[in-house]
């Protein structure tokens, strides 16, 4: 099932099919976890304003988006085959849904529970987005070259 098999709308479904690979109940709980803290440590601190929820709101969508990329990245016993190939052999397109995901969600969770304009969000929510991708492509581009070599 090569790249040039399939036509791109084909390539776009299984990417965000790809997404569903990763250990998604384990990432809510890691995301949770870091929220709460990052809001137990604004509050314990004394650091009250509007902004209060946008950081661990932010923090826990960053963490649940890296565990479960990452961690659909390196399992192997779960999912169609097929699906776990076509993510392996196309490593950076297997991570851009969920890293647009978090773009988004970051950008609407720093202005709804923030004080941020639209475009300071966007161009806020770019970082965490981008250092999931990396991360997770990296990754999936060293698992792909250790099953390859």
């Amino acid at each position: 099932m090569g790249h040039g098999d399939l036509s791109r709308k084909d390539n776009r479904q299984l990417a965000v099919a790809s997404a569903t690979l990763g250990p998604w109940r384990t990432a809510a709980a890691v995301g949770t976890v870091v929220g709460g803290a990052a809001l137990a440590v604004d509050v314990v601190t004394g650091h009250w304003s509007m902004d209060i929820l946008a950081g661990p709101v932010g923090l826990a969508l960053f963490f649940f988006f890296l565990v479960g990329t990452v961690g659909g990245r390196i399992r192997q016993d779960t999912g169609d085959r097929r699906l776990r190939r076509w993510a392996d052999e196309h490593p950076w397109q297997s991570v851009l849904p969920a890293a647009g995901a978090l773009l988004v969600l970051n950008t609407l969770a720093l202005t709804l529970l923030g004080s941020w304009g639209l475009f300071g969000a966007l161009f806020t929510s770019l970082l965490p987005a981008g250092v999931l991708l990396i991360v997770a492509g990296v990754v999936g581009s060293v698992k792909r070259a250790r099953h390859s070599g």
